[in-house]
C-alpha cells in the first residue's frame, strides 16, 4: 500500500460522525472556549483549518496549543511529549487551576515518518496525520477540560500491529481502582442494549486502573484502547500492541470511572466524542489514592 496516497485520501474524513465508546465523550461544558492553534518553525495554523504541510516544511517540531489542552509532537515518529491539562479556568477543570503534564510521552513505534502533514482544525477539535513506509499515525485531540479528548491510530502496509508506550507525566501515577473491587453496590445488571440508568450496572464490574495524582482531587483518568492487547503495566508506563486502524485514547474524569459498555470494536476512522452521556453508574475514585493500590515501579 502506498501510505501517502492512503494519508491523503483519508484528510477527506471529518471528526463528525462519531464511533466510540459511550464513556468517550466531553460535555460542551468541559469544552467551551476552546480552540487549537499548530505551530511549525514558520507556520500557525488555527480557526477553520484543512491543508497540508510539505514533507519539506515540517520541521522537527509540530507544537499544539489550546485553551484547555497543549502538547508537542516529535514530526518524524509522532510522538506526543508533554502532554498537559493547563488548568484554564473551567466548571470542569480537574487540575485546580494548575497546568498539570499528565503524560511526558505517547510513542508509536511506527517507524519514521516522511511524507507532508494533514492538519484539520474546526473549533475544539483536531486532527494531524503522517505518513511513512511501515505505515501511518493519525493523532485526534480535543480541546476540553475533561472527557474523552485524544486518541492515537496506527495503520500499517502489512496489516501488523504498532505498540505504543504511555509514560505519565511527573507525579502521576497509575492505580488499580479500589472502588472497582468488592464490595461493590448491589445493583442490578441493566437489560441487554439498556434502558441504561444509575440504578443498574450497564456491565458487569471488573477491575479498572485509572490514572491519577493525589493533588489534585478531581483529576482522574483512564487509557482507552480499540482493538489493542496490554503489554506491560507498572507505576508510570504502560503499553499496548494496536491493531491497523484501531486506536489508543484517553479518557479524563467522571468518564473515566463511570461502569459503562466497553468500546466498540473499530478498525476504520475511529473517533474522538464531546457528546455528554452521564447514564451509567459512577464508581469514583479514592482520594488521596491509598498507597496500596498504586501500581509497582517497572
Amino acid at each position: 500500500m502506498n501510505y501517502v496516497w492512503a494519508m491523503k485520501s483519508a484528510m477527506v474524513v471529518m471528526l463528525a460522525g462519531a464511533v466510540a465508546s459511550p464513556a468517550s465523550a466531553a460535555s460542551a461544558t468541559g469544552c467551551e472556549g476552546g480552540g487549537f492553534t499548530v505551530m511549525t518553525v514558520s507556520q500557525a495554523f488555527s480557526g477553520s483549518v484543512d491543508t497540508t504541510i510539505p514533507a519539506g516544511t515540517v520541521g522537527a517540531l509540530l507544537r499544539v496549543r489550546g485553551r484547555y489542552v497543549e502538547f508537542d509532537v516529535r514530526a518524524d515518529t509522532f510522538e506526543v511529549v508533554d502532554y498537559a491539562l493547563t488548568g484554564a479556568a473551567n466548571p470542569l477543570d480537574l487540575t485546580g487551576g494548575v497546568r498539570t503534564v499528565l503524560f511526558a510521552s505517547k510513542k508509536p513505534e511506527a517507524g519514521t515518518l516522511t511524507s507532508a502533514v494533514s492538519i484539520l482544525v474546526s473549533n475544539d477539535d483536531l486532527q494531524l496525520q503522517r505518513a511513512g513506509d511501515v505505515g501511518s499515525i493519525k493523532l485526534q485531540a480535543k480541546d476540553c477540560a475533561s472527557g474523552g479528548i485524544f486518541q492515537m491510530e496506527p495503520e500499517r502496509a502489512d496489516g501488523g500491529t504498532t505498540v505504543i508506550t504511555h509514560t505519565l507525566g511527573p507525579g502521576v501515577f497509575y492505580f488499580d481502582n479500589p472502588n472497582f473491587r468488592p464490595p461493590l453496590p448491589n445493583l442490578p445488571l441493566c437489560p441487554p442494549g439498556g434502558p441504561f440508568t444509575k440504578d443498574c450496572f450497564a456491565v458487569p464490574v471488573r477491575p479498572r486502573i485509572n490514572f491519577a495524582n493525589n493533588v489534585s482531587k478531581q483529576l482522574v483518568g483512564r487509557d482507552s484502547t480499540q482493538v489493542a492487547t496490554a503489554i506491560t503495566q507498572s507505576r508510570t508506563r504502560a503499553s499496548w500492541m494496536v491493531a491497523s486502524g484501531g486506536r489508543l485514547g484517553g479518557v479524563l474524569g467522571e468518564d473515566s470511572t463511570e461502569v459503562a459498555p466497553p468500546a466498540t470494536v473499530c478498525v476504520m476512522n475511529c473517533q474522538a466524542q464531546n457528546r455528554g452521556r452521564g447514564r451509567f453508574v459512577n464508581l469514583g475514585f479514592p482520594f488521596p489514592v491509598p498507597a496500596t493500590s498504586i501500581l509497582p515501579p517497572p
